[in-house]
């Protein structure tokens, strides 16, 4: 703990004191000098972000966040005015100034303009916290900065600096405090959030703990990559019920563009930045990471209990699909995925033709939209083509707790 750390400095500071007389006038300054840098160091590392803010932030949209100087109840000097906290964005750059600086330089200009952005460092007599909560903060606009070739306002990475001037007891020593938040993507528009949000993910996943900022890998092991999608999806469906082994080799031919490939090929090939969101999917308008967003999204909203139920198959290809159905009876059905748009789901189903023929059909994606005005178990219910959910589960035994319970016949 800081606090018992401190303690340690202030004994050894009195014993150094104690014992000035036998240390002498050369090596009693030298030694005083270093226990003021640790000091110093010490008091700057206890200052952090504990509320971050939103790592993707939507200009002219309020939020909060809030600092905490862990020293600040033991160190601090009563003064009549209450120390003040500043927020302030800064560009990658000038991040990368500030930690290079040991955070020794202060800032010259802020990249973008925060309204109410000062607030006071106060301790909260209950809890003994010493805290500086900024609870409406709104960001007004940002200072776009020159982006390296093809890099999108996206792809930009900020932070807000968080810094402040106090006053020590009982040194009486001036020290300027200074953390940065989580790197931030800054948005002008809703329709950036998807691809922000792709931004994000990738460093908070990829980063280094001990990285200059915001430095992130451009390649990276496609196991860790598995990883990653297995917790954002867990997460964000909130569902136990995590991605299975097939469902990344669907994933890898996908992101991968190969069909060819074994399981085993993929394990030890690197997925770029590029493939998860800057290309586009052959024969798609889309990425491979805005398409899986979609997915996340609709399983979020309308697929969740289905999904954690084990009832979706989900990361499967339309040529596999083909492959399990069509030696199955007439109405085995499974569901899947939709390759063509984002965020839809869609029912594969076989059925004999006269000649006796096999034939897979696929019934057009349904959407979030689609969804919420009738639910995915009674639209199965509908569909009296479907009979058995692959390999085969009776469809009334396997969606019937998902059924409304009015039925009012196919609607």
């Amino acid at each position: 703990r800081c606090e018992s750390l401190v303690e340690v400095y202030f004994q050894l500071q009195q014993q150094v004191m104690a014992a000035s007389t036998e240390l002498g006038p050369e090596l009693l300054p030298r030694l005083l000098e270093r226990f003021d840098e640790v000091l110093s160091s010490l008091v700057k590392s206890s200052f952090l972000v504990e509320k971050q803010p939103p790592q993707v932030l939507k200009t002219q949209t309020k939020f909060q966040a809030s600092v905490r100087f862990l020293l600040g109840p033991r160190l601090l000097k009563a003064v009549p005015k209450p120390y003040m906290v500043r927020a302030d964005m800064v560009t990658e750059k000038q991040a990368r100034e500030l930690e290079l600086s040991n955070y020794s330089n202060t800032l010259s200009e802020s990249t973008g303009e925060i309204l109410h952005n000062t607030v006071a460092l106060e301790t909260n007599p209950t809890s003994g916290n010493c805290c500086a909560n900024f609870k409406n903060v709104l960001l007004k606009k940002i200072k776009r900065c020159e982006r390296k070739g093809s890099e999108s306002v996206t792809e930009e990475k900020c932070a807000v600096l968080f810094s402040t001037n106090v006053t020590l007891t009982p040194s009486n020593v001036s020290i300027h405090l200074q953390v940065l938040s989580l790197p931030i993507v800054v948005i002008v528009h809703g329709n950036q959030d998807n691809n922000a949000k792709a931004t994000v993910l990738w460093d908070n996943a990829f980063s280094d703990i001990d990285r200059v900022p915001f430095v992130v890998a451009e390649r990276v092991p496609w196991d860790k990559m598995c990883d990653t999608l297995n917790l954002k999806f867990m997460a964000e469906v909130q569902t136990t019920k995590g991605l299975l082994k097939e469902h990344y080799f669907f994933l890898a031919q996908k992101i991968f563009n190969d069909h060819s490939a074994s399981p085993e090929d993929f394990q030890s090939r690197h997925v770029s930045w590029a493939q998860f969101n800057k290309e586009i999917l052959p024969g798609r308008g889309f990425t491979f990471w805005q398409w899986f967003d979609g997915v996340l999204d609709l399983t979020k909203r309308c697929l969740k209990s289905y999904w954690s139920d084990r009832l979706i198959m989900g990361f499967i290809s339309k040529q596999y699909v083909c492959k399990l159905l069509s030696m199955q009876p007439d109405g085995t059905f499974l569901l899947r995925f939709s390759d063509s748009e984002i965020g839809g789901v869609t029912i594969a189903y076989v059925m004999r033709g006269k000649d006796g023929s096999s034939q897979v059909e696929n019934i057009q994606p349904f959407s979030a939209k689609d969804l919420s005005i009738r639910s995915l178990g009674d639209r199965i219910r509908d569909l009296g083509q479907l009979r058995n959910l692959y390999p085969n589960i009776p469809k009334d035994q396997a969606f019937g707790s998902h059924y409304n319970s009015e039925w009012g016949g196919p609607g």
